[in-house]
């Protein structure tokens, strides 16, 4: 096929992966462009680099900072929902009732383990919510001038599609990268799937700052989510699957970008991922 990739017909879901994944076997696909811009690798973008002096936010299901893989947590808020009233945004106990967002946490603690770690609980504890939540959590991080938001969750109602998408422009626009994780399904979902967001789904390597480029949207880039270690409810540690798992890792390394290049962009911050990505960056180049 000589046709560029996004004018292709969509990849068939890979059995056993989550769907918008890399094939298990390891293999990227085809080759892509290198590098556009000569010095621009990972040991530019990251060596050093502890993600100090960038503030994450983990909007999910809270962040149990009791976890020895999380650590400190800053600032802890939870959306609260009633029926016939607005959302409204307060503080609470850094806790995690589904433990799907300390998952999360922790694996951004392991990549860049100074980074100021917020949370904003917009799910409940079956690790389901709102869109209206989902919604008034986003406005509300966006308006706390976040560097990083880390979203490992999704909708499929088309009727926040709109607001859905102003928020992540105007995130976009005000320095506030928003990283999501696909769908593990094959269908459409929010915001995953919108320009001005980081796309992430996985790949099955294990290793943890390793991330590919996709030329194929609507995901961007592919980064460590089969059989993940991650931070489980009581203490331990447990193995999880899903692209749940693969957009922290991104968000952890668009921290440690940020904390060496701080005057970046999002616009820019991607385009260095992308001379970051395995299937792009120079074997000893710019790597």
């Amino acid at each position: 096929m000589n046709d560029v990739p996004w004018r292709r017909e969509r990849m068939p879901h890979l059995l056993g992966m989550p769907a918008w994944s890399m094939s298990a076997d390891g293999d990227p696909g085809e080759p892509v462009p290198t590098a556009l811009f000569d010095g621009i690798g990972p040991r530019w973008a990251w060596e050093g680099a502890d993600g100090e002096g960038i503030r994450v936010c983990v909007l999910d299901s809270g962040v149990d900072a009791t976890h020895p893989l999380v650590g400190s947590v800053d600032r802890a808020w939870q959306v609260v929902t009633a029926e016939g009233r607005a959302p409204r945004v307060e503080e609470c106990e850094p806790l995690d009732g589904a433990g799907h967002g300390t998952a999360c946490a922790g694996i951004i603690r392991g990549i860049a383990p100074r980074v100021s770690l917020s949370s904003l609980k917009v799910l409940g504890d079956g690790r389901s919510g709102s869109a209206s939540a989902l919604i008034s959590g986003l406005a509300f991080a966006i308006e706390e001038g976040f560097d990083v938001v880390s979203m490992s969750l999704s909708t499929t109602r088309v009727e926040f599609r709109d607001r859905l998408a102003e928020l992540c422009d105007r995130a976009y626009f005000r320095r506030t990268t928003v990283v999501a994780a696909a769908h593990n399904l094959p269908i459409e979902s929010f915001p995953w799937n919108f320009s001005s967001v980081i796309s992430v789904a996985s790949h099955a390597e294990p290793d943890g700052m390793r991330f590919y480029y996709n030329p194929a949207p609507p995901v961007e880039f592919r980064a460590r989510g089969v059989r993940v270690p991650v931070a489980g409810q009581g203490g331990g540690t447990v193995l999880n699957t899903g692209n749940s798992f693969a957009a922290p890792h991104m968000a952890g390394i668009a921290a440690l970008v940020l904390s060496k290049h701080p005057w970046l962009t999002p616009f820019q911050l991607k385009s260095v991922l992308y001379h970051c990505a395995a299937n792009v960056s120079v074997q000893g180049g710019g790597e």
